[in-house]
């Protein structure tokens, strides 16, 4: 089992990575194809965290998985969503 969590550690530190290597990548761009993005991980940092009996706050997770706090990240690399990623988010949030 150390081994596994061992491998399933080093996986999430490469996803990580390759977001990082990848910031022209947008969170709706994430969403609409994958049905999670960059805040969605540090969400589920947080819930695993709870699990184990730690406490992490959400904007430590999102520093964590954007590699610099958030509003930094979002100043530097968030671009406008287009007309059309928005049209998309909204109909697959609406259950279209």
């Amino acid at each position: 089992m150390a081994k596994e969590t061992d491998i399933e550690a080093a996986v999430f530190r490469r996803l990580l990575r390759h977001l990082d290597e990848h910031k022209e990548v947008q969170n709706i761009e994430l969403m609409n194809l994958a049905d999670f993005c960059r805040n969605c991980l540090a969400k589920w940092y947080v819930a695993a965290a709870d699990e184990c009996g730690e406490s992490v706050d959400y904007e430590a997770a999102r520093e964590r998985v954007y590699g610099m706090p958030y509003s930094e990240w979002k100043d530097k690399y968030q671009t406008e969503a287009t007309a059309e990623q928005l049209a998309k988010f909204n109909a697959k949030s609406s259950g279209n």
